[in-house]
């Protein structure tokens, strides 16, 4: 199943109850983003403006509004990265890491709250790993990644990389830097056939 239909089953169907719902989505991503993963429900409901018993008809718990706020945002992730036409395979791995470590710096409150028994965790990183797997091989037989590393080793330096602390985002981004280049080949490497 999709990410968007799963976020699709937990809207409701009468259109005032999935505008209030959407609100309350939009103002936990904005009120994650600028106070953390501890942001009360009440501020949540009050920059929707909704009531708390809205918001909890809604999303019952915490839990359940920042998977919605992931379900949501991984969802956007992957349409972007089915959405690249980047004909050079390093360059179409280049953008999606990026795109992905930006969407890591934004939605790192709520990653470090979610845990593998979250209900969105298998279907979100199965649809992540769906994008980086094809990306990954693509610039590897080309020869622009390293024959000894894949798509999981790729994506668990990313990770650790966005869970560090920075000073801003120039020294992120140059720490995602080395990690692109560190998984490049030396010398152009070609897959044996």
């Amino acid at each position: 199943m999709s990410l968007s239909a799963l976020l699709e089953e937990r809207r409701p169907q009468r259109a005032d109850a999935r505008r209030n719902f959407d609100a309350v989505l939009d103002a936990a991503v904005l009120a994650y983003a600028e106070l953390g993963a501890g942001v009360g429900m009440e501020e949540i409901a009050r920059r929707a403006g909704v009531g708390v018993a809205t918001l909890y008809r809604n999303f019952p718990t915490r839990i359940a509004l920042m998977e919605a706020v992931y379900l949501a945002a991984v969802d956007e992730l992957v349409r972007f990265g089915e959405s690249i036409e980047e004909p050079d395979p390093w360059r179409a791995l280049e953008m999606w890491l990026l795109k992905f470590v930006d969407f890591m710096r934004t939605k790192h409150p709520i990653v470090t709250v979610l845990t593998e028994s979250s209900v969105v965790y298998v279907p979100t990183r199965d649809a992540i790993y769906g994008i980086a797997d094809p990306l990954v091989e693509r610039a590897r037989h080309a020869g622009e990644v390293r024959l000894d590393v894949d798509a999981d080793d790729v994506m668990r330096v990313i990770f650790a990389v966005t869970g560090g602390l920075y000073r801003d985002d120039a020294q992120l981004h140059g720490a995602v830097r080395i990690v692109l280049d560190g998984i490049r080949p030396r010398v152009p490497q070609r897959p044996a056939r």
